[in-house]
């Protein structure tokens, strides 16, 4: 029996999209039929696979969850494969117009380095509704939402912090700090530990200009 340990991140875009109701086809058609946000991208909703367009709600939830951005194609390093190019030209010829507004969702690395770790091409169709035009590269690890959950916000390190503080009190010796570990003697210790920690914490993401999920999703700044 084989373990599949990797996350598709366009099936996770598809469950989302299919729980939250936000792929709306009478919404979606009306919504490009103003087009009022793009003149360019002129694409006719009828010829597009409805399975490929996502709200941009589910798209920062999915970013936000994983540890991801969605930016500009302009801010993306790597080498745009020669399949997803094809879509592309086939996508303007199908639809007899001119694609711009392209963006790229992918973890940071991949908008420094040349890495191969499950860039997803979107093109935007609407002011809200983006279309998924090629997903490249390998798969995430199925545990990559479980390590950087930590740092989709404020509470969710601070609750980390707190749980790690508790299992490292836990393991002190009685009589280092205190001659019995009684119930307020190991509150006291878990108090002093967690401080410890949240100054690690803040010494860390000063240091390295590190932020959360929720703020990094769509910007373009490395250190902010």
């Amino acid at each position: 029996m084989i373990i599949n340990y990797e996350t598709n991140i366009e099936k996770v875009l598809n469950k989302l999209s299919n729980k939250t109701n936000s792929r709306s086809f009478d919404l979606i058609s009306k919504e490009m039929s103003k087009n009022i946000f793009l003149s360019k991208n002129q694409i006719i909703f009828e010829k597009l696979n409805p399975k490929k367009i996502f709200h941009i709600q589910d798209i920062k939830k999915v970013c936000v969850d994983y540890r991801l951005r969605f930016l500009d194609s302009s801010y993306y390093k790597g080498k745009i494969p020669n399949i997803a190019l094809d879509k592309i030209n086939s996508l303007q010829k199908k639809h007899r117009t001119s694609l711009s507004n392209f963006k790229i969702m992918g973890p940071s690395s991949v908008f420094q380095l040349e890495k191969k770790d499950d860039p997803l091409l979107f093109v935007q169709i609407s002011k809200n509704y983006y279309y998924l035009v090629h997903k490249w590269g390998n798969d995430f690890s199925g545990l990559r939402r479980i390590f950087v959950w930590p740092f989709k916000n404020l509470n969710t390190l601070l609750l980390t912090l707190f749980f790690i503080s508790l299992i490292i009190t836990k393991l002190v010796p009685e009589g280092l700090f205190s001659h019995s570990m009684d119930f307020k003697s190991f509150w006291i210790i878990h108090l002093f530990i967690l401080k410890g920690l949240i100054s690690i914490a803040i010494f860390y993401g000063f240091a390295y200009g590190k932020n959360f999920n929720v703020n990094i999703w769509n910007n373009k700044f490395d250190k902010f």
